[in-house]
C-alpha cells in the first residue's frame, strides 16, 4: 500500500505516518525500487497499533521504548511492564472520566427537573 492509501485507511496524515516512521514507531517499512514506501501487512499492523495507543493517550516516548525493545531478544518482561504501566494510566483516566460523566448526568438531570417544573408552573 502507498502512504496515501495507509493514510486514508487509518485516518492519519501522511506527515504523521512519516514522523512515526522517522522516530521508529513504524519499523522497517519496505520500499519499492524507486524508493516509494510500500506498506505491507506488518507495517500496517504497526500503524494500527500505534494509532490505537496514541488515541488512548499513550505517550510517544513509551511507544518508542516498546518498539525498540520489541526487536531485542529477552525483553518480554520489559515490554509487558510498559504495557502494564500504560494500562494503569488509562485505568486512572477512565475512572476520572466516569466520575465526570456521573457528575454531568446529575447536573443534566437536575436541569431537566428544573425545566419540567418550570413548564408545569406555566400551564
Amino acid at each position: 500500500m502507498t502512504i496515501k492509501e495507509v493514510s486514508e485507511k487509518y485516518g492519519l496524515s501522511a506527515d504523521t505516518i512519516r514522523y512515526y516512521e522517522r522516530i521508529g514507531l513504524i519499523p522497517h517499512v519496505p520500499r519499492k525500487d524507486n524508493g516509494i514506501r510500500d506498506f505491507d501487512e506488518s507495517s500496517c499492523g504497526w500503524v494500527e497499533f500505534i494509532k490505537c495507543m496514541r488515541s488512548s493517550g499513550v505517550q510517544v516516548e513509551a511507544l518508542v521504548e516498546y518498539v525498540t525493545l520489541f526487536f531485542k531478544n529477552g525483553t518480554e518482561e520489559a515490554r509487558k511492564d510498559i504495557l502494564v504501566e500504560q494500562r494503569a494510566r488509562l485505568q486512572e483516566q477512565y475512572e476520572q472520566l466516569q466520575t465526570t460523566m456521573s457528575r454531568l448526568d446529575w447536573k443534566i438531570s437536575h436541569y431537566e427537573e428544573m425545566l419540567h417544573n418550570s413548564r408545569k408552573l406555566k400551564k
